[in-house]
């Protein structure tokens, strides 16, 4: 899957780009079925709320044939290949969950402010490209954008450990007002299946989910093999440190994985 000129452009003086339904309604539920299977496990990488409801599920592509596919695939890898004009590798690898009624907010920051700080990585040349598994709506959380924050590059942050169960590089009051003051807050919405990519630098937020709608997205942070992380602090599983260039799957092989995987159920 290529990006068009004018995609191009617009990730560039934007930040971000939405593409609806990439991926198929077939393709949509076998990921979802996987992934509540994985909040329901006891493993290590499932982190959760004070509440005790799943906030993350990290490297799922290491131990989930699934999201191992989705990990390598074209629709995903190539246009972020295309903006860097490298080869990349995952990073990070999370279904983020906004659990219907008990999905806690995930406060103002950037991504790359984290990996910089906690990973050691020399250059924003990594971003994430998320996958929406649940419709997200204006109601259940979705993800808040501020168009345009990238251009101001790493910003100050404090490490906040308190607010939820997972620790954060998260931005002062201040400076999201101006922010927004210049840009505004976008939050892209649509059906399962879509896309959204954005840049490292850019700023970005949710707030709780108390609806009866779960909002689970996965994320793939994929970095330029160029830029591998120097000095990691956090777990292998949360910060991935095999280099390896990704080699991606034929575009129809979540397809077929999701209909082997329904003959096997019936």
């Amino acid at each position: 899957m290529k990006l068009t000129a004018e995609q191009l452009a617009k990730f560039e003086e934007e930040g971000y780009i939405f593409l609806p339904e990439c991926f198929s309604p077939e393709e949509v539920e076998v990921l979802r079925t996987e992934a509540e299977g994985i909040y329901h496990s006891d493993r290590k990488e499932v982190w959760r709320e004070k509440s005790g409801a799943p906030r993350t599920a990290f490297a799922a592509h290491t131990y989930n044939e699934a999201f191992r596919i989705l990990g390598a695939h074209p629709r995903l890898i190539e246009p972020v290949e295309q903006f860097f004009g490298e080869q990349l590798y995952m990073h990070q690898y999370k279904i983020n969950a906004k659990a219907a009624f008990d999905g806690e907010v995930w406060q103002w920051h950037q991504d790359y402010g984290t990996w910089a700080r906690d990973d050691g990585m020399p250059n924003p040349r990594a971003m994430n490209i998320s996958v929406f598994i649940d419709e997200v709506m204006p109601i259940n959380g979705p993800l808040m954008l501020i168009p345009r924050s990238h251009k101001h590059g790493t910003l100050a942050a404090g490490h906040d450990k308190q607010t939820t169960s997972y620790p954060l590089w998260t931005l002062e009051h201040d400076t999201v007002s101006r922010l927004v003051d210049e840009g505004g807050i976008v939050a892209p919405t649509g059906k399962p299946g879509s896309v959204l990519m954005f840049h490292g630098n850019l700023v970005h937020g949710s707030a709780g989910n108390i609806t009866p709608y779960p909002r689970k997205i996965v994320y793939l942070t994929l970095n330029s093999v160029s830029n591998y992380i120097r000095k990691p602090t956090r777990p292998e599983w949360i910060a991935h440190q095999d280099f390896a260039p990704i080699q991606t799957v034929p575009d129809d092989a979540l397809l077929d994985y999701a209909r082997s995987h329904r003959l096997a159920a019936e």
